[in-house]
């Protein structure tokens, strides 16, 4: 379980813990996860990973800062990100969740608009962070289809060939990624996006409720980009009703090219899922890059 060294450490934050309540919370394949009580009756969420993972504890914690800032969507608040008895933990507030409803889903949309309207000078980060596990590669550039086109597709392209993904001649992930990486200008013709403060992994498991149908959102990869982004990703496993468009675009409206930007978009997630999950994935990514490049 929990190392007394690290129950010390966190205590020396939040006073003194119930250690006879500490739970252990699933849902997550890369980090252990744990709800703390304390003494005052207080609770927390505690994630630990091994002491390597510290620098991707202190990316999500400037993360969660960073939106947090924005003053629109709720985050749980950060309390401490270090190292103790050679274990990384990320402390944080607990947020009880509770079902989501339809008003809750609108009033999610509405507030993502508010969160996406904080913009950038230019298209990145202060730094890297990580989408799951893959390192996520940030940096500040003027234009957004070379931010694209270097550090998310071609980067993501490039674990994949490494790994071996790189099947049928002919049609290779590499020669189809390279024509679509090409070609990308295509997709922005006449638009040119704003960079807007991005939760960047925005699935269905990353955002929840909790009292009076105030959303919440947690587990980022930020960065400052297209937010469409964002929204791309909200169709690609679910958990978003049609209130939750709605809402957006009443705040927002969705720029036209959007649905072509869409799938472009969320192949960045799919071939980072192929490359952390494995072959079950390719048929996918292949589908993409053929559609993308009809």
């Amino acid at each position: 379980m929990i190392s007394a060294e690290l129950i010390k450490s966190i205590a020396d934050s939040v006073g003194a813990i119930d250690q006879a309540a500490i739970r252990s919370v699933g849902g997550g394949s890369i980090n252990r996860s744990y709800k703390i009580p304390a003494l005052d009756g207080k609770t927390y969420f505690l994630k630990t990973n091994h002491a390597s993972a510290l620098d991707m504890f202190h990316a999500e914690r400037d993360g969660l800062r960073e939106l947090a800032a924005a003053d629109a969507i709720r985050v749980p608040a950060v309390i401490a990100a270090a190292v103790a008895d050679n274990t990384a933990f990320l402390l944080m507030e607990h947020l009880e969740l509770r079902g989501a409803s339809k008003a809750a889903g609108a009033r999610l949309g509405s507030l993502l608009a508010s969160q996406h309207r904080c913009g950038g000078t230019a298209y990145g980060w202060h730094r890297d962070n990580t989408i799951g596990s893959t390192p996520q590669l940030n940096g500040w550039d003027d234009e957004w289809i070379s931010f694209f086109r270097d550090k998310r597709l071609g980067y993501q392209l490039e674990l994949a060939v490494a790994s071996g993904f790189d099947t049928r001649p002919g049609r290779t992930i590499r020669e189809r990624g390279e024509r679509l990486m090409q070609r990308l200008p295509d997709f922005f013709t006449g638009y040119q996006p704003e960079p807007s403060l991005l939760h960047g992994d925005l699935w269905g498991g990353n955002w929840g409720v909790i009292d009076n149908d105030q959303p919440v959102i947690f587990d980022p990869a930020t960065y400052y980009g297209d937010r469409e982004a964002d929204i791309a990703m909200t169709r690609l496993f679910g958990g978003f009703g049609p209130e939750f468009l709605a809402a957006y675009n009443d705040a927002w409206p969705l720029d036209n090219g959007f649905e072509r930007r869409c799938g472009l978009y969320n192949l960045y997630h799919v071939l980072n899922h192929l490359n952390l999950f494995g072959v079950g994935y390719l048929r996918q990514v292949s589908d993409m890059l053929d559609s993308l490049l009809t």
